[in-house]
């Protein structure tokens, strides 16, 4: 029989890429969301796999929901990627993005262990954890210092894993992720935002880009290769985190020049500030070390912030054009 997976979240961009991958795998693939009947998918649609998922309605921040799936399911491998994603949004919802991720995770290892434990769970975690680090890199040793509900939240399920590993055995793992990129990513997201203001002041349909601080750094990788690091996580022996970053960090101002330089643009000519767009605490600079991914999974960033940019400019280019599909 084929290995079976459990995508929580799969209607996002890692989960999308995450399916695909597991798919050509030949694993079966399960993927939930809120209500399955009225979700669209796109992303499914869009990389042609959403004939090839099973989809279920689920909601993590019910307990006996998320006992049922997995009591129908019986997975081997369960990734967590569920939960309010936006770092900007979580300063307008804390409430909710604490209950989705925090408590989502909860309640996923308890049903997991009352069903007996079989299930290997991966867990999204994030590099918002650690804050600030003052212009170190951050390692699996590095403290946490969150600095938004969103971070506060990840922090708190990234230990609820911990414990859960610790204290009842089962196979829990946490992926430290950097961000990470791909023509998946929706315009909520600022690096997507400037994707597509690039190519739209381009082509004409736009005259200006507002962005609050472009100063900030971060380390930069490509989604559909972060999924691969995932996947590798839970064929481990034994479960353990891992911080996934490309280990180059690059201004935000860096990012906008990559992409206004490849659609042929001076981005000074449409660049404005707007500090009403700063966010209430912001993190100037965040850098991860993959050497633990690298020395124990085989695992290394190929795409970095330039080769990402290009990807997604083409991406967007082509969505827009006339003659696209």
């Amino acid at each position: 029989m084929n290995r079976r997976a459990l995508i929580c979240g799969i209607s996002g961009q890692d989960g999308a890429y995450l399916a695909k991958l597991l798919i050509a795998k030949g694993y079966d693939v399960y993927g939930t969301s809120r209500d399955a009947e009225l979700s669209q998918f796109s992303n499914l649609v869009r990389l042609g796999i959403r004939d090839q998922v099973i989809v279920r309605s689920m909601s993590l921040s019910d307990f006996r929901s998320v006992l049922t799936t997995l009591s129908a399911v019986e997975p081997d491998e369960v990734y967590n990627l569920a939960g309010q994603s936006s770092v900007g949004l979580s300063f307008e919802q804390p409430v909710e993005t604490m209950e989705s991720i925090s408590l989502g995770v909860l309640n996923l290892l308890e049903a997991a262990r009352f069903v007996g434990g079989r299930s290997r769970i991966y867990n999204a975690s994030s590099s918002e954890c650690f804050g600030d680090t003052g212009g170190s890199v951050a390692s699996e040793e590095t403290p946490f210092r969150p600095r938004s509900p969103y971070a506060v939240a990840k922090a708190a399920a990234h230990w609820t894993v911990v414990n859960y590993r610790e204290a009842y055995g089962l196979f829990a793992c946490n992926g430290i992720l950097f961000n990470h990129e791909s023509p998946l990513r929706p315009n909520r997201f600022v690096t997507s935002k400037i994707i597509a203001a690039a190519c739209a002041i381009k082509q004409g349909g736009m005259t200006g880009l507002e962005l609050g601080d472009i100063d900030v750094s971060r380390d930069w990788g490509s989604a559909h290769e972060y999924v691969e690091a995932m996947w590798q996580m839970m064929q481990e022996e034994t479960a353990e985190d891992f911080v996934i970053a490309t280990g180059e960090t690059q201004s935000l101002k860096s990012f906008v020049i990559a992409a206004f330089e490849a659609v042929n643009l001076n981005w000074e000519d449409y660049v404005k500030f707007n500090p009403g767009l700063a966010r209430p605490s912001e993190i100037r600079l965040s850098s991860g070390n993959p050497h633990k991914a690298e020395k124990r999974l085989g695992w290394k960033a190929k795409m970095k912030m330039r080769d990402v940019v290009k990807e997604m400019i083409d991406a967007e280019t082509l969505r827009k054009s006339p003659t696209a599909s």
